[in-house]
């Protein structure tokens, strides 16, 4: 747990938006992951299995908490400023809960694609896919806004 500690919270922030309850999010997982090890087939995959429970326990929480608000934008009261961050919700926002979390994967948290298909239990072909599939939607509302071109 001590190994993979800051990537399940970065994880947890990413869907949660929200310390407190990424904190929670981490405890509950370290609770299931102890309580379900042998589970666990491979130990190899440790980081991945438990990327899988904290992702579920978040998407659980989201859907338990309704913490949706218009157009499907999650309610977070610690938005930045920042133009540019609030572009990117607003872009990552207009994307199934599934392509948001393959991006929030692979460019958050720097999941390998053939972790992510571990995780999500699809061939790694069909990840990029998707993957390419994902960027070319965001990079399509990003030209139609005039905004950033290197998505």
């Amino acid at each position: 747990m001590h190994m993979h500690k800051e990537a399940l919270l970065r994880t947890a922030l990413a869907f949660l938006k929200n310390e407190h309850d990424a904190l929670e999010a981490l405890q509950e997982t370290t609770y299931r992951a102890f309580k379900n090890i042998h589970t666990l087939k491979e130990p190899s995959y440790a980081k991945t299995w438990l990327i899988r429970i904290v992702i579920n326990y978040c998407q659980d929480q989201l859907k338990k908490d309704k913490r949706f608000v218009r157009n499907g934008e999650y309610v977070d009261s610690s938005v930045s400023d920042d133009l540019t961050q609030i572009e990117l919700q607003e872009a990552l926002s207009m994307l199934s809960p599934a392509d948001q979390q393959l991006i929030y994967m692979k460019y958050f948290q720097d999941v390998k694609i053939k972790d992510i298909a571990t995780i999500e239990k699809i061939p790694e072909g069909t990840v990029k896919s998707r993957l390419h599939k994902t960027l070319r939607t965001l990079r399509r509302h990003f030209e139609d806004k005039g905004g950033i071109d290197h998505v």
